[in-house]
């Protein structure tokens, strides 16, 4: 590496400590079931099932435990209090209970694009694919379709560059 710099820094998104409970309900807004993704403390995804449409599901978890949700058909992105990763918060205390956070997972506003490929693959079978009449460029995308674990490879390369600056 050349002088002056420095090598750069690997960081994982992943589950930190198990030090300080929370209590949340994550609230399934949108018209899709969405499936609940921990990251553990290697920064693997766990699945915690599936939330159905305007269903709930009430858990414990920790400050330190970040949380994404997918489209549990199609794999696409869900949001989380509007962020595509929810870090649960301390519960607030009433009468001495905790009382547990309302967790909101909506759909986002997906690209034109993302809306014509979750139609394709719902349409047509990705052995017919190849006989698309559309780019090559597409026609790849399609047959690769939304990745959690790319995602995640994504948020981590994107903290590792905000580390550095």
């Amino acid at each position: 590496m050349a002088a002056g710099r420095e090598e750069p820094l690997i960081v994982s998104l992943k589950s930190l400590n198990s030090d300080v409970v929370t209590d949340v309900t994550f609230v399934n807004k949108t018209r899709r079931k969405a499936r609940a993704w921990w990251l553990d403390f290697r920064g693997d995804p766990v699945s915690y099932g599936d939330i159905g449409p305007d269903a709930r599901l009430r858990m414990s978890t920790y400050l330190t435990h970040p949380w994404i949700f997918r489209d549990t058909d199609t794999g696409a992105k869900l949001l989380v209090n509007m962020k595509e990763i929810y870090f649960p918060e301390p519960n607030n205390v009433e009468d001495g209970c905790l009382v547990p956070h309302d967790v909101i997972i909506t759909t986002p506003v997906y690209t034109l694009q993302d809306c014509c490929l979750m139609l394709i693959r719902k349409l047509v079978k990705q052995k017919d694919y190849r006989k698309l009449e559309i780019p090559q460029s597409l026609r790849k995308t399609l047959s690769f379709g939304p990745s959690l674990e790319k995602d995640l490879q994504q948020y981590n390369k994107e903290k590792a560059l905000c580390t550095l600056y």
